[in-house]
């Protein structure tokens, strides 16, 4: 396992149909709510996003690497399956060379096989999901996305937290947050590359209430599409008119935590498929209230992007690579991001008896967008 630079989070794009829920016996065990301390030393989580394509092969490899590296979570930051055509992983399943999935079929499937094949890996490890585009679509798109994904979006700290802040708001939300020892974890949901209102302020309240709370020391914000005016900014919340304006009041609202509430606050993305760190050192941001520390990791088994020329000026950038960021949270709050990259022989023996070489070969030295493609 290779190491790279420091990372921030955003992810996703896409559209969802029909699908099955899951059953109670694919439910990730529940875990106790994380303490709302400061930690007494270094502990760690790891985050990534956008394993649609190849996911099947790469994602069993980043959950034992992240188990490995003594991560307390890991948390993906959308794109689950790819919804508009069949997954490369799935097409090549041995049950579909010979009679390959119709769309529909696929559509009805696609998130059991996310389920069993990139987070039951995980065991009870605790596993935190944000949603992405490509979990968008069809009728009931969030009543969909909330019956199947309940066990990780309602976890008992999930819960806790959502209760703690309203009494009254007992049922799930896609977009959520959490405290751990001294950090609040803020998962959005911007698929749509917007924040809607009734998000906005929830939000908000949530930053006035860590602001004022001398236990949180950090913010750490995470999401599928990168905030508007990033180097990525060609395919991030600027792709549509509300995004942009929501977005900036969102990094504006995240800057002030900074500046004026003294917090740590580091936002993370996928939705771009490479890794890029120092994703706001743009002209836009120098010249309107300042960078925050942010980081694109869409590097879980999707299709990889060529970097965007503007790319130069971020701190480290790398594309047709898969891995995850490992985050390191010092007792003051602060967080070193290290991504670890993933290699084909990284690649676990139960995949390679699922697949052939050829294929799992063809998903690390392939697995690139052609010129010209739709992302």
């Amino acid at each position: 396992m290779k190491v790279g630079g420091i990372v921030a989070i955003a992810a996703g794009s896409a559209l969802l149909f029909g699908f099955a829920s899951i059953s109670s016996a694919q439910a990730p065990p529940q875990v106790s709510p994380g303490t709302v301390t400061p930690s007494s030393g270094t502990w760690k989580f790891a985050v990534s996003g956008d394993s649609r394509n190849c996911g099947d092969v790469v994602m069993p490899g980043i959950e034992a690497a992240v188990q490995e590296s003594g991560a307390s979570f890991y948390w993906h930051l959308g794109d689950f399956r790819k919804m508009s055509e069949v997954d490369e992983d799935i097409a090549e399943q041995p049950q579909y060379a010979k009679r390959p999935l119709s769309i529909p079929a696929y559509r009805a499937m696609a998130w059991n096989d996310f389920v069993v094949n990139q987070l039951d890996p995980f065991g009870s490890f605790p596993v935190y999901l944000s949603r992405g585009n490509h979990e968008l679509g069809g009728p009931n798109p969030d009543g969909r996305y909330i019956a199947q994904f309940t066990p990780w979006i309602d976890r008992p700290n999930i819960r806790t937290q959502r209760l703690r802040d309203d009494a009254d708001d007992a049922a799930p939300h896609i977009y959520y947050h959490w405290i751990q020892s001294g950090v609040d974890f803020i998962s959005f949901d911007n698929g749509t590359s917007n924040f809607d209102d009734k998000q906005v302020k929830w939000f908000e309240k949530v930053l006035s209430s860590d602001a004022s709370n001398s236990e949180v020391f950090t913010i750490v914000a995470g999401m599928h599409e990168a905030l508007p005016e990033s180097i990525s900014k060609g395919h991030s919340m600027n792709q549509t008119e509300p995004g942009t304006e929501s977005g900036r009041r969102v990094y504006l609202d995240l800057l002030k935590a900074q500046n004026e509430a003294h917090k740590n606050v580091y936002v993370l993305a996928s939705h771009s498929h490479y890794f890029m760190d120092g994703i706001f050192k743009t002209p836009y941001w120098r010249a309107n209230g300042g960078v925050l520390p942010g980081w694109i990791v869409g590097t879980a088994g999707a299709v990889r992007y060529a970097l965007p020329p503007e790319a130069r000026d971020a701190n480290a950038a790398k594309t047709n690579v898969y891995g995850f960021l490992l985050a390191s949270v010092d007792a003051s709050g602060k967080i070193r991001f290290d991504f670890q990259e993933l290699t084909e022989k990284d690649v676990p023996p139960a995949v390679r008896a699922r697949y052939t070489p050829k294929f799992i070969h063809w998903c690390f030295a392939e697995n690139s967008q052609k010129p010209g493609a739709d992302h």
